[in-house]
C-alpha cells in the first residue's frame, strides 16, 4: 500500500514524495475554502489535507482553529455555530486584506472563495474530479463533541464508498486517510473502520517516539518540517519500522530538497505547483 509516484527527480530509483495540498492552495486562495480545494486539483496536487470540526447541529466543516475569528469576519467557537451561522460568514475576503489592503470585499464575493466548507461538499469534489485525488482528514482535539468527531467521520466517508461493507470492498491502495495529533481519536476512527490507514502527527519528537515507533495500529508518522531539520536520521528510523513518513508543513525550497533526500512518502505544503515544479513533476 502506498501514496507515492514514480520517481522524476534526480535519484534513480527513489520514489517522488506525494503532493499534499494544505488546507487546499492555500498560499493562493483562502484556507479550507473550495476555491482553495479546486486550485489544488489545478495545480496536480495528488492529495488534499483538511481539517474538520463538528458545529453544534452535528455537521463536519473544514474549519482549522477552534474558533473563526481568525479566518472569517465573525467571532466564536465553531462547536457552538450551527451550520446556518457560518454560513452566514464571510470566510475569505481577510485572505484578499492580507494580500492587497485597498481591495473591497465585493471583489471576492465569489461563494467558493468566500464560503464555509463541509467536508461532505469537499468528498463531492473529490469524487468528482477527474483523476484519482486522496484526502487527508485530520480531526482536531480537544473539543467538547469528543468521540462524535470520529462517529460523524466514519459515517460520512461510509455514505461515499471509502469504508468496507460486506461485499463492497474499499479502494485499494485507500483514497482517504485520517490525521491527528491525537492518539485517541486515531483509535476511535481505527475501532469502527480499520480499513481506513491513519497519521500520527506529532509536533515534537518525543523519546517514546524517537526509535520510529507509532501508537498501536497507526501506519504513517507526520512529523513537522522542524522535527526533520532537527533529527534527520528520524525518517530511515521510521521505515526501518514499517512506517511511512508525511511531513508537514513543507513551504521552502530547502526544506522540500530535504524531504526528498530523506526519502519522505509525502509532503504536506501550501504550495503544491511549486513543489511539483521543484520536484520537476511536470
Amino acid at each position: 500500500m502506498t501514496y507515492v509516484r514514480p520517481a522524476q527527480d534526480a535519484r534513480p530509483g527513489r520514489p517522488a514524495p506525494s503532493i499534499v495540498a494544505h488546507r487546499g492552495a492555500s498560499e493562493d486562495a483562502p484556507e479550507h475554502t473550495l476555491a482553495a480545494y479546486r486550485k489544488a486539483i489545478e495545480d496536480g496536487a495528488d492529495a488534499l489535507e483538511c481539517d474538520v470540526r463538528l458545529t453544534a447541529d452535528g455537521h463536519l466543516v473544514c474549519v482549522h482553529d477552534r474558533r473563526v475569528n481568525r479566518t472569517s469576519n465573525g467571532r466564536g467557537a465553531v462547536s457552538a455555530l450551527e451550520l446556518a451561522d457560518l454560513a452566514t460568514l464571510d470566510f475569505g475576503s481577510w485572505k484578499a486584506g492580507a494580500d492587497e489592503p485597498e481591495a473591497p470585499d465585493r471583489r471576492y464575493a465569489d461563494p467558493e472563495r468566500t464560503g464555509v466548507l463541509t467536508l461532505e461538499r469537499l468528498l463531492e469534489l473529490v469524487a468528482d474530479a477527474d483523476r484519482r485525488v486522496e484526502l487527508a482528514i485530520e480531526t482536531k482535539h480537544p473539543t467538547r463533541w469528543a468521540g462524535q468527531v470520529e462517529e460523524r467521520l466514519v459515517t460520512l466517508l461510509g455514505r461515499f464508498g471509502h469504508t468496507a461493507r460486506p461485499g463492497r470492498p474499499v479502494a485499494e491502495p485507500p483514497a482517504v486517510r485520517v490525521m491527528s495529533f491525537s492518539a485517541r481519536s486515531l483509535y476511535r476512527v481505527r475501532a469502527a473502520a480499520p480499513e481506513i490507514p491513519s497519521v500520527y502527527l506529532m509536533q515534537f519528537l518525543t523519546p517514546r517516539y524517537r526509535d520510529g515507533r507509532l501508537p498501536p495500529g497507526v501506519t504513517i508518522a507526520g512529523p513537522g518540517i522542524r522535527i526533520l531539520r532537527a533529527h534527520p536520521e528520524y525518517v530511515d528510523r521510521a521505515h526501518h519500522a514499517g512506517h511511512r513518513v508525511h511531513v508537514w508543513t513543507v513551504n521552502e525550497p530547502e526544506d522540500v530538497a530535504l524531504c526528498r533526500d530523506l526519502g519522505v512518502d509525502a509532503v504536506i505544503t501550501n504550495r503544491p505547483k511549486q513543489v511539483r515544479n521543484q520536484l520537476d513533476l511536470g
